[in-house]
């Protein structure tokens, strides 16, 4: 019998064992919390990653737009310039419309 009590004493109590048991469910339920969280900040943060990738394609596409909008602003007025040279309009008013240039008796001066 001694060698009874002394196997019985290397194995573990019966409130032992039940208090381990009780701690798993809170163990557990943390557990869950944590990688609830985790996982919440992994899609934020990789929703926030995509977004500015989203963003910086759409601020290279609206600088793209910028630049041709620039460069046909440049063309316009450079077509502008060239219409309203003295000389062409000249040349258009005596080609065209027949028009000449008007002689001393035809010209007013106004004070």
């Amino acid at each position: 019998m001694a060698e009874a009590k002394v196997a019985y004493s290397r194995v573990m109590a019966p409130r032992q064992i039940a208090a381990l048991t009780a701690q798993k469910p809170d163990i557990f339920l943390y557990m869950i919390v944590v990688m609830v969280l985790l996982t919440l900040v992994s899609i934020f943060h990789v929703w926030s990653r995509v977004r500015v990738v989203d963003l910086n394609l759409q601020i290279s596409n609206v600088m793209h737009q910028m630049k041709e909008q620039q460069q046909e602003h440049y063309r316009l007025e450079l077509e502008a310039a060239s219409l309203k040279t003295p000389a062409r309009i000249e040349a258009l008013a005596k080609g065209e419309l027949g028009m000449a240039l008007p002689r001393d008796q035809q010209v007013i001066v106004v004070k």
